[in-house]
C-alpha cells in the first residue's frame, strides 16, 4: 500500500544536522509516511551508514554523483514519491514529534488550500521565529514572515500566506505536479516563491500551520550572507517575477521592481557585494528570452484573477526596506 506523505529531504554536505533530522522523523506521532532521501552530490559521507542507523523508518536513498541543485533533486523526490502529499523538509531542520499529524489535520480541517506551510523557529535561538510563511511583495521581493521576531508574540495563528518556505512545507502532490514543480534553471533560493507563484496562478492557495514546528538552521551547506546565495537570490527574483507577474499588474509593478533592484544594489554595495550583485543581474538579463518563452505558457495557463492575486501580495511602499532588523529594532524588539 502506497503511504499517504512522501517526506522528501535534499543533503548536500548535511552530515553535522542530517542524524538529527532525521532522528526527529522517527518520533513522529503520524506513521504512514516514506522518506526520500537525496543525496545531491555530498563529499562529507553524510548518508553512509543510514539505512542500517534508521531501519524503522522507511527509507529509499538516492546518490547522486554531481550536485544536481535543490530544485532538480526535489523534482527527482517528487516523481519516485508514492504519497498524496509530498511534505519537503531541509535536512538542516528538526521537526517537532506532532509536526506532521499538524500539517495533515491542517489539510484534513481546510480542503480549499493545497499546500501549507509551518512555523518555524531558529535552531540556534528558538525563541526567535525563522518564519511564519513567506510574504511576497509586488516588486518582486520576497521575505519570511516575522523573521526574528519573538516566537511568543507573532505567528501565533493560522493565516493564508502567499508562499510556503520549502524548508519545511505540505504541498498536495497533485498539485506540485500540475504546477511542473520547480524550475529546474533556479538550482537553488527563491525556488519555492517561484513554485508558490505558479500554483497560486492555478487557483490553489496556501496556509499558514502555527502548531506545526520545525527548528531551522537555515543556508547550513552554504551559509546565509555567501555570495552563491546571493547571487542565486537575486538573480532567481528577476526570474519569477518577469515569468509569473500577470500582464495586468505587470506594468503596475515594473517602477516597484526597478526601485528596490536599486535600492539594493547600493546597499549590497555598501557591504562589498556589488560585484555579485551585478553579476546576478547580469545573467538574469542573459536568460531573459528563456523566462519570456516560460512567461508565455505560465500566463496562458493561469485561472486566477489579476485582482484576485494582488490581494494576497504585499504592497506597501516601504515594506522590502523595512523587513528584519531595522523594524525589529523601530519596534524595539531587541
Amino acid at each position: 500500500m502506497h503511504p499517504c506523505v512522501s517526506i522528501i529531504i535534499i543533503c548536500w554536505n548535511s552530515k553535522e544536522y542530517l542524524p538529527r533530522c532525521l532522528s526527529a522523523l522517527s518520533t513522529q506521532t503520524y506513521r504512514d509516511f516514506e522518506v526520500i532521501l537525496i543525496d545531491n552530490g555530498s563529499t562529507d559521507e553524510s548518508t553512509v551508514r543510514l539505512l542500517e542507523d534508521y531501519p524503522y523508518i522507511d527509507l529509499r536513498l538516492e546518490r547522486f554523483e554531481t550536485n544536481q541543485g535543490f530544485a532538480v533533486a526535489n523534482n527527482i523526490g517528487a516523481r519516485l514519491a508514492r504519497g498524496r502529499w509530498l511534505a519537503l523538509l531541509n535536512s538542516d531542520a528538526f521537526p517537532q514529534p506532532d509536526w506532521l499529524e499538524q500539517l495533515l489535520q491542517a489539510a484534513e480541517n481546510n480542503p480549499e488550500f493545497s499546500f501549507f506551510a509551518s512555523r518555524q523557529l531558529q535552531a540556534q535561538n528558538p525563541e526567535l521565529l525563522d518564519g511564519a510563511g513567506d510574504a511576497y511583495h509586488l516588486s518582486g521581493f520576497a521575505w519570511r514572515q516575522y523573521f526574528g521576531y519573538p516566537a511568543d508574540q507573532f505567528g501565533l495563528a493560522p493565516r493564508e500566506v502567499f508562499s510556503a518556505c520549502a524548508a519545511a512545507a505540505l504541498y498536495s502532490r497533485e498539485a506540485f505536479l500540475q504546477a511542473d514543480g520547480f524550475d529546474e534553471d533556479f538550482f537553488s533560493y527563491y525556488e519555492d516563491v517561484d513554485l508558490s507563484f505558479r500554483l497560486r496562478l492555478q487557483g490553489f492557495r496556501c496556509l499558514y500551520v502555527p502548531d506545526a514546528v520545525v527548528q531551522h538552521v537555515g543556508s547550513a551547506s552554504v551559509g546565509a550572507r555567501s555570495d552563491f546565495s546571493l547571487y542565486h537570490w537575486q538573480r532567481n527574483l528577476t526570474w519569477s517575477f518577469i515569468q509569473n507577474m500577470p500582464s495586468a499588474l505587470l506594468w503596475r509593478a515594473l517602477p516597484s521592481h526597478i526601485l528596490a533592484n536599486v535600492v539594493f544594489q547600493i546597499l549590497f554595495t555598501l557591504r562589498g557585494h556589488g560585484v555579485v550583485f551585478w553579476k546576478a543581474k547580469a545573467d538574469a538579463l542573459r536568460g531573459l528570452s528563456l523566462a519570456l518563452r516560460k512567461r508565455r505558457k505560465i500566463q496562458n495557463e493561469s485561472k486566477i484573477d489579476a485582482a484576485k492575486l494582488l490581494s494576497a501580495m504585499e504592497c506597501g511602499f516601504l515594506q522590502p526596506y523595512l523587513q528584519n532588523y531595522n523594524i525589529r529594532k523601530f519596534l524595539r524588539l531587541e
